[in-house]
């Protein structure tokens, strides 16, 4: 994920089996292909060049079977750890709240939801029959990400979109590649765990 230009599209693709989506960046080049294996007892995630999957640069492995207070190590095509995406305990239930951890175990940046109402409302009126699929049009959470300075570097949105299939990724202040790489990895692991939780 070289020369990344955002803002980030992630878009789901609804007729695949797995769970799985593109990310393009503000060219609409696509600089990820994310496909989650399914029916693991611990998450496996493989992170693709391209839609081909012909070359596998990144994977995301949970550390336990539990998906509570879980860390998810990100390595590359070589083994080598980027850093961590780690769920914050009880706090993630009302209100998500996660830590990008880097490679030498510092805490650098915190991905937290901005508003825990807008998931609550959509969990109920999703129960309602009819107005339960068009939930995606009216509840699109947002989640910002800090850096241990308090400064809010990136945001993601989700889209309005049926099945709430659409996000995007915006840059708000400048982070080194580094960053941006380890960054936008375990914002694609967050959605894939938030997208399950309703």
């Amino acid at each position: 994920m070289n020369d990344l230009q955002f803002p980030i599209k992630l878009v789901f693709n609804i007729s695949s089996f797995h769970n799985d989506f593109s990310a393009c960046d503000a060219n609409g080049r696509t600089v990820a292909y994310v496909k989650q294996k399914l029916f693991k007892l611990k998450e496996d995630i493989s992170v693709f060049t391209d839609e081909s999957q012909a070359t596998l640069n990144y994977r995301i492995k949970a550390d336990r079977w539990i998906d509570f207070s879980a860390a998810y190590s990100i390595t590359n095509q070589e083994g080598a750890e980027l850093g961590k995406v780690a769920r914050k305990g009880w706090r993630s239930i009302w209100k998500a709240e996660y830590f990008l951890i880097d490679q030498n175990e510092r805490p650098q940046y915190k991905i937290q939801e901005e508003n825990g109402w807008i998931k609550v409302l959509d969990g109920l009126l999703s129960e309602i029959p009819i107005l339960g699929l068009l939930t995606g049009y009216f509840f699109n959470p947002s989640y910002i990400v800090t850096n241990n300075d308090l400064q809010t570097v990136a945001r993601l949105k989700k889209e309005a979109s049926f099945w709430g299939r659409k996000f995007e990724i915006t840059k708000l202040a400048e982070t080194v590649h580094e960053d941006d790489e380890r960054m936008l990895l375990g914002l694609m692991m967050m959605v894939l765990l938030e997208r399950r939780r309703g």
